[in-house]
């Protein structure tokens, strides 16, 4: 996709509202045009953050309501596949091969990337590859149609999706784009890394200098926001992500960490029966968690890397494939 600067396409500045009326007599209608729900948010954003109500009005003249999105997010959630089958989704001869493509392209940026926020390039690429197959499948959306669809229609979720839409608009003041022409997920997450707005006004960067940040075509851009997120998020550099374990005695499953957040240090796991592969202080948190394989249970702690991780999402499964995933991807390469 093409992003849009500076509202130029459509005459309608963010910055002032001269000829904004003229261009919102223009549009066409919207599901959200006249909302009662809209208005309040108009009014808040006007109140806290200095827009211009009739900019917003326009833009609300245009924006859609998706059934879809609605459909998509209310779904029941499928069964949690088991990870001898989770992991074979995302650890394939093709997601290899074009990741490593992916790294061979971008080399020189990952290098940067690498040395700046002090994560290593394959978990940048592996992340960009478990997220969107590396930009081969980034959303069609419109990120204003989904958060609006979320933020007013969805009451389970609204006060969170509102949340992004109004860091959605923020994030379009400030990098000068038609908050109409951006596009995502149905849950408007964005770009190769597929962000949602508040991700992207945290951590992302302007890798390339170019006076923008673009991580919807912008391989550099996506590449360093990806290692900043990271960096922000407690990734340590030369640290190891993960430990296999080995656990005997009628305590063990004790041990398993409730959540994600590492919850029992070495010593108390040892003390439960569970000996780490590896030599890590007793005084070590870390996330203890089994894993159904293919050959039967695998135990495993995740150190304070393997959080990082799950700080992207909460999942363990999602951490260990994109962790697998890079270890495949250096493999691969041919890279010790």
């Amino acid at each position: 996709m093409q992003v849009v600067r500076g509202w130029v396409a459509r005459q309608m500045p963010w910055i002032g509202a001269l000829g904004l009326l003229g261009a919102a007599a223009q549009a066409t209608a919207g599901d959200y045009d006249g909302s009662p729900q809209v208005q309040a948010f108009v009014a808040e954003m006007t109140r806290d953050h200095g827009f211009a109500p009739e900019q917003l009005q326009a833009v609300f003249a245009e924006v859609e309501r998706k059934q879809s999105i609605l459909d998509a997010i209310s779904r029941p959630a499928e069964r949690v596949k088991p990870w001898k089958d989770y992991r074979p989704m995302f650890l394939t001869d093709a997601r290899i091969a074009r990741g490593v493509d992916f790294w061979r392209q971008h080399e020189a940026t990952l290098a940067r990337a690498e040395l700046t926020f002090g994560v290593p390039a394959q978990v940048i690429v592996a992340i960009i590859g478990v997220e969107t197959f590396f930009g081969r499948n980034t959303g069609n959306y419109r990120v204003i149609d989904a958060l609006s669809t979320l933020g007013f229609d969805y009451p389970p979720r609204a006060d969170f999706f509102r949340k992004e839409l109004r860091e959605y608009l923020l994030l379009a003041r400030d990098q000068q784009v038609d908050p109409l022409s951006l596009k995502g997920s149905y849950a408007g997450a964005m770009g190769l890394p597929q962000f949602m707005p508040s991700s992207f006004r945290a951590y992302a960067v302007d890798f390339d200098g170019d006076g923008h940040i673009n991580i919807w075509n912008n391989a550099d851009d996506a590449i360093g926001s990806v290692a900043s997120y990271f960096q922000r998020h407690g990734w340590v550099e030369g640290e190891a992500v993960v430990s296999r374990a080995q656990v005997s005695g009628a305590q063990a499953d004790q041990g398993l960490t409730q959540g994600i957040e590492p919850a029992s240090t070495v010593a108390q796991l040892r003390a439960l029966g569970w000996t780490s592969q590896d030599a890590l202080p007793d005084d070590l948190p870390v996330t203890a968690f089994r894993l159904e394989g293919e050959n039967g249970p695998e135990y495993w702690m995740g150190l304070k890397n393997f959080y990082a991780i799950t700080r992207y999402n909460r999942s363990v499964m999602y951490a260990m494939a994109v962790h697998q995933l890079s270890e495949q991807l250096v493999k691969a390469r041919g890279v010790n």
